[in-house]
């Protein structure tokens, strides 16, 4: 018998007032090395992870069939959400009815909402993505469509924190030389004895806040993927399930109307 959990264990940001969850591990069907709500199929159960992925969408008012995910590919492409799966590393929409879907396991989800316009946003930022400013190209991707920087919130999920991201000097060298950082303290590339180790929470959170979003509308969940509450690549080598951060917009002619 598989070990269900129930109720689903989701993180949410005070600053996103529409449907959201960060997921963890709690809640699921899945077993062995993905045991708990494992949200990515490619080497589970492919029921299980079905099963998974329902239970996150209803819990929220949404039918898995409005879920819109990414095949990420560790790049800065912004894509229109659709249902169904497309590539790149970021999502925008401005239709009520869509589940905006992103999928990590030590890389950094990002949610973003400009309620007044009705758009929505969702990032996969890993240490290429934020290189490239992947957070800043769906603040564009969003403002395009009608949003304000000023009235997008936005949320920085569960990721893996400086003190267990080491880095190779070849990595630390471009977080340096591309200027990120510049709203810390340390900057994004952290000192340890032994060796250079990234921020990439503090480097999303200082891109976001260049790229107009106020200190007020941005919360960062402080929360490291390699606690046991989180599936985590580096400290399971490589041999994990994936969280989902997810955000939509309503449809109240559906009767999705969650407050979530």
């Amino acid at each position: 018998m598989r070990p269900d959990t129930d109720p689903l264990m989701f993180l949410r940001s005070p600053a996103l007032p529409l449907p959201h969850a960060f997921t963890t591990r709690a809640g699921g069907v899945s077993l062995g090395a993905y045991a708990g709500l494992n949200l990515d199929d490619r080497e589970d159960d492919p029921q299980a992870v079905a099963e998974n992925r329902r239970r996150v969408a209803e819990a929220l008012g949404f039918a898995p069939s409005q879920v819109a995910r990414l095949n990420q590919v560790h790049g800065t492409d912004v894509r229109e959400a659709q249902p169904g799966v497309q590539d790149g590393d970021a999502l925008v929409s401005n239709e009520p009815g869509l589940l905006l879907a992103i999928g990590t396991a030590d890389c950094y989800p990002i949610l973003l909402a400009d309620v007044e316009a009705g758009v929505v946003g969702a990032a996969h930022a890993g240490w290429r993505g934020t290189l490239g400013r992947i957070a800043a190209r769906t603040v564009e991707a969003m403002v395009e469509r009608g949003a304000n920087p000023a009235n997008i919130r936005a949320a920085v999920g569960p990721g893996i924190c400086g003190e267990r991201y080491a880095v190779g000097a070849d990595v630390a060298r471009q977080f340096r030389d591309a200027g990120l950082g510049a709203h810390m303290l340390e900057g994004s590339v952290l000192e340890r004895p032994g060796g250079p180790h990234l921020d990439l929470a503090g480097a999303n959170r200082a891109v976001l806040l260049a790229a107009g979003v106020t200190p007020g509308h941005l919360w960062v969940s402080g929360r490291c993927s390699t606690e046991a509450d989180f599936y985590s690549y580096r400290r399971d080598a490589g041999r994990t399930g994936r969280m989902w951060a997810v955000i939509g917009l309503p449809d109240p002619s559906a009767g999705l109307g969650v407050d979530a």
